[in-house]
This record gives C-alpha cells, sequence and structure tokens, in this order.
C-alpha cells in the first residue's frame, strides 16, 4: 500500500552493533524495505553482510544491503544523530529511562536519529547503552523476554510504520511525543556532544575532580544527567565555552 505522507522513515538509522548472523542481517534489510526505511548500518560485523545466505534473505533489498555503512565503531555509526534509542531485553541496573516502543518510537520521527540493536549472543554492552538518550524494551514473556536480533528488528519498523500510516489519515496532525522526551526540534548531534563529553573529562581530570581509575564511572554517570536534560546544539557550545575558560584558568596560573 503506498501511502504520501509529509513524514519519512528514511532519516531513521537502524544500527547494528557487531551482528554475526548473515541470515539475521538479509532479514533485516528486507524488512526495513517492507516498511520504507533505508539507512542500515553495521558496526564491526562478525560475519560477511554480503555474503549468498545474507542476499537470499534479503531478496528483493539486495540494494539496501549492499548499500550499508560498514564502520568501526559505534561513535562513527551514531555520527550526525541527535536522537538515539538503545534496545535492551534485559533489566539493567541503570538510570536510564525505559520505554515500549509505542511510548518511545515517536519522539525518531523528526531530526536526525538512529536506533541500536546489540549482538545476538549479548545484546548492547552498559557502555554502548550509554550514547543513547533512552532505552527501548519490547514486551515479552518472562518465561523468555530475549528476541531475534530480526524479530526485534522487524517489530520497531513495524511500528514506525504504523505512525506513518497513522500521520496520514490525521492531515497535519503531529506525532505525539512521549511526554519523558518531549524536547525541542535544535538537539545537538551526536558528534557535538561526543566532543563536550570529551573535553568534560579532560577538564574534570585537570582540577582533581575525576581520577583516571575512575573517570569511565563517573563519566557515565554525567553522560545519564546531560542525555536526560536534552541539550540544544547552542546549550552544548555554552558549556564547551565554560570548559574552554576553565582550561584557560588553569594553563594560566
Amino acid at each position: 500500500m503506498s501511502v504520501k505522507s509529509k513524514l519519512s522513515l528514511a532519516h531513521i538509522k537502524i544500527v547494528l552493533v557487531e551482528p554475526a548472523g548473515p541470515l539475521n542481517i538479509g532479514s533485516i534489510a528486507r524488512v526495513m524495505k517492507n516498511m520504507g526505511l533505508q539507512q542500515l548500518v553495521v558496526v564491526n560485523p562478525q560475519c560477511d553482510i554480503h555474503s549468498d545466505e545474507s542476499k537470499q534473505m534479503a531478496v528483493h533489498a539486495i540494494d539496501l544491503l549492499l548499500q550499508a555503512s560498514i564502520v568501526q565503531t559505534l561513535p562513527e555509526a551514531l555520527d550526525g544523530c541527535q536522537r538515539i534509542v538503545a534496545t535492551t531485553a534485559r533489566k539493567r541496573r541503570l538510570s536510564l529511562d525505559i520505554h515500549c516502543p509505542q511510548q518511545i518510537l515517536p519522539w525518531l520521527l523528526t531530526s536526525s536519529t538512529a536506533i541500536m540493536f546489540g549482538p545476538e549472543d549479548r545484546g548492547l554492552s552498559n557502555e554502548e547503552l550509554y550514547y543513547a538518550q533512552a532505552c527501548l524494551q519490547i514486551p515479552t514473556s518472562s518465561d523468555y523476554p530475549a528476541l531475534n536480533l530480526a524479530q526485534a528488528v522487524t517489530i520497531c519498523c513495524y511500528e514506525l510504520r504504523q505512525l506513518i500510516l497513522h500521520q496520514a489519515k490525521v492531515v497535519d496532525s503531529p506525532p505525539p511525543l512521549s511526554p519523558v522526551l518531549n524536547s525541542p526540534k535544535d538537539l545537538a548531534p551526536f558528534q557535538q556532544k561526543e566532543e563536550f563529553f570529551q573535553a568534560l573529562e579532560t577538564a574534570l581530570l585537570d582540577i582533581g575532580y575525576l581520577y583516571p581509575h575512575t573517570a569511565k564511572a563517573r563519566m557515565q554517570k554525567l553522560r545519564l544527567l546531560f542525555n536526560r536534560t536534552q541539550l540544544s546544539s547552542q546549550e552544548v557550545a555554552l558549556l564547551r565555552g565554560m570548559i574552554r575558560q576553565v582550561h584557560w584558568r588553569i594553563h594560566s596560573k
């Protein structure tokens, strides 16, 4: 069914971190094309994503498979993204907000965005989750909560497509935003925030607030704090200015 809508899913990245199954990758390419998503990004794949197995599962989505971006690190995959959601199948001892697909996916319909999926055998690590502003968890039976990678991507792509179909029926009506994540449109892009976090860590080490052996854990908490505030580009620039002044003050003595 062809639906004309002001909204599109073309700006949403599906990011696969270290996938190991070519059948999964091919299946994901197919469902992405089924649902109108175009950007597949694969981080450090543990298999040949262009193998015969992968192409067999992709069927008429081989073009999307061949156009997929292959990068070595997660920050490379997220470069340019303003809104990032991570997926998890298990409960974590983290301060990240966890939402079901219907709550969080409308938040991704504007700006440059990404949904991250972890490897088949372990999911995303805690460190990888800290790159996101929120977590998505698909409600499943507690008897067996972990979904197959391709199945998890399929559910998310389907839910995104349903939002587009709904938007086509409600002319000029903006998609609902989760109250928790209602934020300005001019969110700081991923790379700008990463540069800020790196500068902040350096400054806090310089003034003795952070120590090398505890810096990683402390910075994870600071990431959570700043990600919850939904920083705009202007706000990040303001904070960077403060950090530059701290550096100047330290080194001018």
